[in-house]
């Protein structure tokens, strides 16, 4: 080949490198639809909260963004088939903190004991990374079947069964029966998806149920947690008390209408007469200045995330990053259900976030890691890449 043209094949390799750059081959629908939940959950904060008459709050929520694209860009650029390696740190750690948030140095906010106070106007809440540790664990152990089976073996799955019961505990005992739901989930689904035989998942299902209605007879819940159980079943029982927050959620949400009462213009929201509204009820301040076509737009958005991790669940490279796929996928679509069904009332207020859109530190962190986890099993699909 000439000298010419060996320069014109290298500058037609170019635009070839380029295709083929990682950055290209992301799943550009999975984060342009959580980079679009985070702007819309930014709005929805400084709404929230600007009737105070401070932009802490969303300065504080965009810093936590950006860290969080931060750690999600890491955990892209990482080998998701190290973390076999590396799941048993991951989830050691995971255990450390929640071990720590009991101790003295724990802090309480909202009742529960679930918090770390690191200084600055900063918390850490463990059982958020705790998440991570557990779908990672799980995906090890169950993700590896040995010689001559084709899903896990009983040793296999008692293990992980084991293993997955110390973090739950040690997040019930803060308590946090949200983030314990949410664990409770992730289990089920990637024993269900890791080939595992029908019976030990509807075991685990039963057993699960019998364990949720032992501890409602044996009185084990605190008082706060069953008022929100009863809040649930009858709101208008207690409208002052247990009741409150739900019954103000579904005005709230209800006086949006269609096209909503307009951003910044939410009668309840600048009341503030639903508590959290930032956090954990974030979806009424959507509801009520965006109304039903704003409301309908972030769970369209949240669908495209789940979407999105399902199909790179199934075209994953191994079982191991299907299964680390479908546990975050479980995590996410758990919370999200949770967090407008408790909004409209048709489940219970556990305390869990709306992810990508309620404001906070430590889920924006965990979230981005977990969209991290997706992108990286899917950026190395190809086995052979």
């Amino acid at each position: 080949m000439s000298e010419y043209g060996g320069a014109l094949g290298r500058r037609r390799s170019l635009p070839a490198r380029l295709l083929a750059s990682p950055a290209r081959r992301l799943d550009w629908a999975l984060l342009l639809a959580v980079l679009a939940l985070s702007v819309i959950g930014s709005v929805l904060v400084y709404s929230a909260t600007k009737a105070d008459g401070s932009e802490g709050f969303v300065k504080k929520h965009i810093l936590n963004l950006a860290i969080g694209l931060i750690l999600g860009g890491v955990t892209t650029a990482l080998d998701y088939r190290l973390l076999r390696a590396y799941a048993p740190i991951v989830y050691g750690a995971a255990c450390l903190g929640l071990a720590v948030v009991l101790t003295p140095v724990g802090a309480t906010v909202n009742g529960s004991h679930s918090w770390i106070v690191v200084g600055g106007g900063f918390q850490i809440q463990p059982s958020e990374f705790a998440k991570v540790g557990m779908v990672v664990l799980l995906a090890m152990i169950l993700g590896e079947p040995r010689d001559g089976e084709v899903g896990p073996g009983r040793r296999d799955i008692l293990l992980a069964l084991a293993l997955a019961a110390l973090p739950a505990g040690l997040v019930m005992l803060q308590p946090d029966l949200g983030t314990t739901l949410v664990f409770a989930t992730v289990i089920i689904g990637v024993l269900s998806m890791s080939g595992a035989p029908k019976r030990w998942v509807g075991g685990l299902v039963g057993a699960a149920a019998a364990l949720a209605l032992t501890v409602w007879w044996l009185h084990l819940l605190k008082p706060y947690q069953v008022h929100r159980f009863t809040a649930f079943a009858d709101p208008s029982a207690d409208p002052q008390g247990a009741g409150y927050n739900a019954q103000q959620a579904r005005i709230a949400v209800g006086s949006g209408g269609v096209f909503g009462n307009g951003l910044f213009h939410g009668e309840q929201t600048n009341g503030h007469f639903v508590p959290e509204q930032h956090t954990d009820f974030i979806f009424t301040v959507a509801g009520e200045e965006l109304g039903f076509i704003g409301a309908v737009l972030i769970i369209a958005l949240l669908g495209v995330v789940l979407w999105r991790g399902l199909r790179i669940a199934r075209e994953a490279a191994d079982l191991f990053g299907a299964l680390v796929a479908t546990g975050v996928v479980c995590w996410l679509a758990f919370q999200t259900f949770e967090n407008i069904g408790m909004t409209v009332g048709i489940m219970p207020i556990t305390g869990l976030p709306l992810p990508f859109v309620s404001y906070g530190g430590s889920a924006a962190f965990a979230n981005f890691i977990a969209v991290g986890l997706l992108q990286t099993v899917h950026l190395r699909h190809n086995p052979y890449e």
